[in-house]
């Protein structure tokens, strides 16, 4: 019997066929295959999609079926050109999907927005920079400007951006890392002293577990899939806790393998698949540490690492004694999962030498999600699990270089001492005052108080929660601003003024006066390697992002000490005053020339704990009671197959058998029988925050999938107007995208 195209292997010739199919459907075959043979290779340029590390051999073809897709859709033959913008309004194209807008190809000129016909007209780069300089200049503060920022920017843009951002006045320094990986940073940074991975790509070679928590890397970052196969064939046990069954966590075949392609053999990737509760991590990871102590207590010396405890921690008799007295009915009930098999996690753990522990969004965005994610420190502590080869923290980031924008300074809430350092360099006194965040500047455009927005990348309008009162704030705006390679919805809720600022793709060649530039970025390992785009530029009307950071600063900030003509000349020169600046970029020109480029290093894979207490933190927490009124369910969004962030490729899901669909709901088969649905059904969605406001997201179909009861899983952006600006993670006040309290209410047809 034929098995349904949502229950194949990740990967394999299903992957080839669609791969195929994007080259094709991109009408520049010759140009997309020859720049793929240029991605991640140490001569080449970084991939424009998620931020996994390259190998230091890397293949000949060093990307995946997603990875092709970010690079054909920026070497695509389709362009958005002036007469495109001349027979489409605006009101029209907001009515057009987000699968439609991306397909139009890329942008040619810069734009800006006439009223009178409601459509976006050519304007000159110098008009337009003089249009923002001139709003920007006329604000009552700096601070009611809002300058955000996407994880595609380079190093060197970013550094530029945030410097000019500062010498302006604000720290208003909103970035996708808001969204996605922010509940990560305080955690770890609270926990260890420092908010990055402490792993290598090379210690995925010698981990005897891993465990991947609220993580799909089949969709959301392939190429892992390799390391987790080469894993699991050498013997490594990998443990999965998600709610939802993943494809590539089951099984998968690598396209590039001849002999698995050839005879149709997948690879298993999970030895143990748990399926806890939305927002059930805590509970678990709780109940599978109460286990380890309970397995130290029948070998006492022989689980624990106490000599590691003793020398590098603090405060693990508070956190032993908590566990001891947490209660196995709160932990199942919470969790979803029974003692038993949480002891089987535990065994797992409790057995392997080296460990190692990835997560994602699926632990990021929810309240409770920075104390989740200490229990991952606390549980990687308990056996000395950091600071040694084959074990460490991997908290997987999504965008290319959105780890390396917030070591440039991309942040809201700076260091004093990266302050002090950018203001001694560069001659001024930085502003101290703690900027907005991305929910943050929502609500300050709301209420009035931010009056300008500016984007490098992004679509902040799609990424972020409360897409009504989002686009309402950004449409008050004196004027939007964005920078971009293609067309998006962001574009289209505009301010009274609005502009459209295309720039070079990561494939292209960055011809300066000194000649061809190369740009740098930090992949999710902390390793910094150069990016060098080789192929002609889509229009001869595009500017680099550092020309239109520098651009932007000279119209702003006109007369001042910064020769901004000088440091786009040479990035070089941009990358001296980074390695003056930041610490771990010393001799930067020298070293980025090294194939693969260099490792900043880790304070805390070094065992340097930059904490308050020099030593890594144990934490206490509760278990958060998580449990909702009858018939309000747990709706978690996640991402399609065919998408990548915000972007939608395509209509269909593979791995989940869903065809030419996004309004789509995936429910368990219990809870649809209950609710007297059926598959198929259409049904409407509507939030549930007692606040008054009433959020809905309309005409949904019901997929029964496997899933926990009680919970429900649907595509984002379509269910980003679900979530409650003020529904924010404590402390990293990241938006609570993976718990929507939801009723499903049948749809009348």
């Amino acid at each position: 019997m034929k098995k349904p195209e949502g229950s194949k292997p990740a990967g394999g010739w299903a992957a080839l066929a669609a791969s195929t199919e994007k080259l094709l459907e991109a009408k520049a075959l010759r140009k997309s295959v020859g720049a793929l043979l240029k991605v991640n290779q140490p001569s080449g340029f970084d991939c424009p999609g998620c931020a996994w590390p390259d190998p230091k051999n890397p293949s000949m073809a060093e990307f995946c079926e997603n990875g092709l897709k970010a690079v054909t859709a920026e070497t695509t033959g389709k362009r958005v050109t002036a007469e495109f913008f001349r027979n489409h309004t605006v009101t029209e194209l907001k009515k057009q999907t987000d699968h439609w807008l991306e397909a139009q190809g890329r942008l040619t000129e810069p734009m800006t927005y006439h009223p009178d016909s409601d459509t976006f007209v050519p304007i000159s780069w110098d008009e337009a920079f003089q249009k923002i300089g001139k709003v920007l200049q006329s604000l009552a503060s700096p601070d009611e400007a809002i300058f955000y920022t996407s994880g595609r920017t380079s190093n060197e843009a970013a550094f530029l951006y945030q410097l000019f951002v500062r010498l302006y006045g604000t720290n208003n320094l909103p970035d996708c890392s808001n969204m996605c990986h922010e509940s990560s940073g305080v955690a770890m940074g609270e926990s260890i002293g420092i908010g990055k991975g402490t792993v290598t790509l090379e210690d995925f070679e010698k981990a005897d577990a891993i465990f991947i928590l609220g993580q799909n890397p089949g969709t959301n970052h392939p190429r892992m899939l390799t390391e987790l196969q080469k894993a699991r064939a050498r013997g490594a046990e990998i443990v999965t806790l998600n709610p939802i069954v993943e494809r590539g966590l089951e099984s998968f075949i690598h396209p590039q393998q001849v002999a698995a392609m050839l005879t149709n053999r997948p690879a298993s990737i999970t030895s143990l698949y748990l399926q806890p509760l939305i927002g059930g991590d805590l509970a678990a990871l709780k109940g599978i540490m109460k286990w380890i102590l309970e397995f130290e207590r029948g070998r006492p010396g022989q689980v624990l690492d106490h000599s590691f405890i003793e020398e590098h921690t603090h405060n693990f008799e508070s956190f032993a004694d908590d566990l001891r007295k947490t209660d196995w009915t709160v932990i199942e009930e919470q969790s979803g999962l029974t003692r038993q098999s949480l002891k089987q996690a535990a065994e797992i753990y409790a057995k392997a030498k080296t460990v190692i522990a990835c997560w994602a969004m699926g632990l990021t965005q929810h309240k409770h999600a920075v104390p989740t994610i200490q229990q991952i420190i606390n549980l990687l502590l308990i056996r000395g699990n950091i600071g040694r080869e084959g074990a460490g923290a991997c908290p997987v980031r999504g965008h290319s270089n959105v780890q390396g924008d917030r070591t440039m300074g991309i942040v809201e809430q700076p260091t004093a001492d990266f302050l002090d350092r950018l203001g001694a360099v560069f001659h001024f006194n930085p502003p101290t005052k703690h900027g907005f965040d991305a929910v943050a500047a929502i609500k300050a455009m709301a209420a009035g108080r931010a009056k300008v927005f500016f984007a490098m990348g992004g679509n902040f309008a799609r990424a972020t929660p409360d897409t009504t009162l989002t686009e309402s704030a950004l449409s008050q705006c004196l004027l939007t601003a964005h920078v971009t390679t293609k067309l998006n919805r962001s574009q289209l809720i505009h301010g009274t003024e609005a502009l459209i600022l295309p720039c070079l793709g990561r494939t292209e060649l960055d011809l300066q006066l000194s000649g061809p530039q190369s740009v740098t970025v930090e992949d999710s390992m902390s390793m910094v390697h150069a990016s060098t785009g080789r192929h002609r530029p889509a229009s001869e009307h595009l500017l680099s992002e550092p020309a239109i950071v520098a651009g932007l600063a000279k119209a702003t900030l006109p007369g001042g000490l910064i020769d901004w003509d000088a440091l786009v000349a040479d990035y070089g020169r941009i990358r001296e005053k980074i390695a003056e600046v930041i610490p771990g970029f010393e001799h930067f020109n020298t070293r980025i020339k090294s194939p693969g480029g260099f490792y900043l290093g880790n304070s805390a894979g070094q065992r340097d704990w930059k904490t308050e207490w020099k030593r890594a933190r144990f934490t206490v927490s509760e278990i958060p009671d998580l449990s909702l009124p009858s018939g309000v369910f747990r709706l978690m969004t996640i991402r399609s197959h065919d998408q990548y962030n915000t972007t939608i490729y395509g209509l269909d899901d593979r791995y989940r058998g869903i065809k030419g669909e996004r309004r789509i709901i995936f429910m368990n088969a219990e809870d649809i029988a209950h609710l007297n649905l059926h598959p198929e059904d259409r049904v409407d969605l509507v939030s549930v925050y007692g606040d008054g406001q009433e959020r809905r997201a309309d005409d949904f179909i019901i997929k029964p999938y496997d899933i926990p009861r009680g919970c429900a899983a649907s595509y984002f952006p379509e269910t980003n107007v679900l979530v409650s600006v003020d529904s924010v993670a404590d402390r990293s006040h990241t938006p609570i995208s993976k718990y929507i309290p939801v009723r499903i209410l049948p749809r009348d047809v």
